[in-house]
């Protein structure tokens, strides 16, 4: 099969877009996505996004991990929502709907905000915490004694707990209370990103959490910079949770799988 794609990266983290409104790529199937991903014989990407017709929304997306896993990305469906409007489904607003439910976003140039789902709680776990924003991740203050991301990462997501269904590691580094650095180790890819929207969204919410002061929060990332802002709830969650950043095509093409 003859698949066309476009390469897109937002902060650095790098997806396969597919055009399936006429859908030429529904039956795709687990080990072409991980071909797809694979940097050494594929295209190389740390996820792949299949864009299709939606009956409740302007358009739906799968996004599938490297190894071919599905979760919700936040890059990704940040990526995505400037590739419906290169191929012309959307304008400047949209509602899609992705795995885990209903987005809203907003595209001006090649800035993306995206509505992430509420979050009602985020977990203590020592001195550590767990946020679920779509995909799960652990967010653990950095140190000046921490180690690099990929060893803290892989010891925290083999972990018994995390064993089996996996987990997404984060260094928050602090600049300011309104001002971070993130660092995020990826399950599916099973290595560090460069920028993870979701894990992106778990450490700014960890620091709003911190400090109650705030109610947006600049992140930088390996990759580029991103923003979040979000409301609290009544329960100490936060609503409306908005992610803000910049998306890039990088290239089209074609290959055989």
């Amino acid at each position: 099969m003859r698949v066309s794609f476009t390469k897109y990266q937002g902060t650095g983290n790098d997806f396969i877009m597919l055009n399936n409104m006429s859908r030429d790529y529904s039956d795709l199937s687990i080990e072409q996505v991980s071909f797809l991903c694979y940097r050494k014989l594929g295209i190389g990407a740390d996820g792949l996004i299949i864009v299709s017709e939606s009956n409740i929304a302007d358009f739906h997306i799968d996004y599938y991990n490297s190894d071919g896993s599905q979760s919700f990305c936040g890059n990704g469906a940040r990526c995505s929502i400037a590739f419906a409007k290169e191929i012309g489904i959307i304008n400047s607003e949209t509602r899609f709907d992705a795995i885990d439910g209903i987005h809203s976003a907003s595209i001006i140039g090649d800035i993306v905000r995206l509505e992430m789902l509420s979050v009602d709680k985020i977990e203590s776990i020592g001195e550590d915490f767990f946020v679920e924003t779509g995909s799960p991740h652990y967010v653990h203050l950095k140190r000046d004694d921490s180690s690099d991301i990929i060893t803290y990462g892989r010891r925290i997501r083999h972990s018994e707990r995390y064993e089996k269904e996996g987990v997404n590691v984060n260094y928050l580094n602090k600049i300011s209370n309104n001002s971070i650095e993130v660092e995020t180790y990826e399950r599916g890819v099973e290595n560090e990103t460069l920028s993870c929207g979701t894990g992106v969204t778990a450490c700014a919410l960890v620091q709003m959490k911190i400090h109650s002061e705030i109610d947006k929060v600049n992140v930088q990332t390996k990759g580029g910079n991103l923003t979040v802002e979000a409301e609290r709830n009544q329960s100490g969650g936060f609503k409306n949770i908005w992610l803000s950043g910049p998306t890039k095509r990088v290239f089209d093409g074609s290959i055989n799988v």
